[in-house]
């Protein structure tokens, strides 16, 4: 477990820089900065101290509860640490960093299957982040290991069985070793030498998106099925928890790459929304002549007559949706009033 542990915690320091270097330079990226230096020496308790004055008074800033996370995981509280990362994720779901960290924190604690799920949310949001999908196939390999292991339990004789279980020891065992600070454990989420912060950052760069291969022809038939009964069953769910005053059963419908109205930013959004969906004590939302037209980039259009009643309001509005399937389930992409 040593080197799966390293290979995912490989990451973490760096991605603090990530967000960091987005921002232009400033006296509170320089603050962030001595924090970061002061958590790379050890001093743990002057880190806390320091990033907590910072947060009191800009809550909200999510480097800085980044840079808090990593500074609790590694005093050894990785279930404060998970609060931290797990909030993050609910406010800024379209970031992927903080979907990876709970990985790691998960899988240090050996629940892999909230690791697992917690990667592939780090997938559904940025399909071309590459690290986890590599920290994934870890992850399998891990739970392939225990599967095999408890197998050769019950059967003891079962000599391929042993051999796979080898070969997946000596994947870990032989796995590189990222550069730590001296003295410090390695297995330790902080413990790795980040890149140091350009004085006059730069935008961070972006991984180079892998070009999607044509499917060939003779494939065609094993693609899935294109059920519109399954997308209109999900826009009227979609309406019926907006009817319901179901604030998170009707955000549970948007994809984490939801684009929101002018740019605004995802929490905003949210915290629009729920106050128009909660507020109206009877709200009435109804879905009228749905029109679905799948594409061929595995989106779907959906145009529809939308009755909209509460108290105070009654208006009908033509309303387009575009949905995107995650798992079994189809989520709303975009979103406009409007043919």
């Amino acid at each position: 477990m040593t080197s799966l542990l390293r290979r995912l915690t490989a990451l973490v320091a760096v991605l603090l820089i990530a967000c960091m270097v987005a921002t232009p330079a400033s006296a509170q990226t320089d603050e962030l900065q001595e924090v970061n230096q002061l958590l790379k020496q050890g001093q743990l308790d002057r880190a806390l101290d320091r990033i907590e004055i910072h947060l009191k008074g800009k809550p909200k800033d999510a480097r800085g509860r980044f840079l808090k996370g990593l500074i609790l995981a590694e005093q050894n509280k990785p279930n404060d640490a998970i609060k931290v990362f797990t909030e993050l994720t609910q406010e800024f779901p379209e970031l992927p960093e903080p979907y990876n960290n709970l990985a790691v924190l998960y899988a240090s604690q050996g629940q892999y299957d909230k690791a697992r799920a917690a990667l592939e949310m780090a997938i559904r949001t940025h399909p071309s982040y590459a690290t986890a999908h590599e920290n994934l196939g870890d992850i399998y390999a891990k739970m392939a290991s225990q599967a095999y292991d408890k197998a050769l339990q019950l059967d003891k004789g079962n000599t391929p069985l042993q051999t796979k279980l080898n070969l997946i020891k000596d994947l870990f065992s032989n796995s590189p070793r990222p550069k730590v600070a001296a003295t410090r454990p390695e297995t330790k989420i902080a413990a790795l030498t980040p890149a140091p912060v350009p004085k006059q950052a730069e935008p961070a760069a972006k991984a180079p998106v892998k070009p999607v291969e044509p499917v060939p022809a003779a494939k065609e038939p094993a693609r899935p099925a294109q059920n519109p009964d399954e997308v209109v069953k999900a826009l009227n769910q979609w309406a019926k928890a907006w009817s319901d005053n179901d604030v998170a059963g009707y955000l549970s419908h948007y994809a984490a790459d939801f684009q929101t109205p002018n740019g605004q930013a995802r929490p905003a959004w949210e915290s629009e929304r729920k106050t128009r969906v909660a507020k109206p004590r009877k709200i009435q939302v109804n879905v009228e002549s749905p029109k679905v037209s799948f594409k061929d980039n595995g989106r779907v259009t959906v145009t529809f007559r939308q009755h909209y009643q509460s108290g105070s309001l009654k208006v009908a509005s033509t309303k387009t949706l575009v949905m995107v399937k995650a798992g079994d389930k189809w989520l709303i992409q975009q979103e406009k009033v409007g043919g």
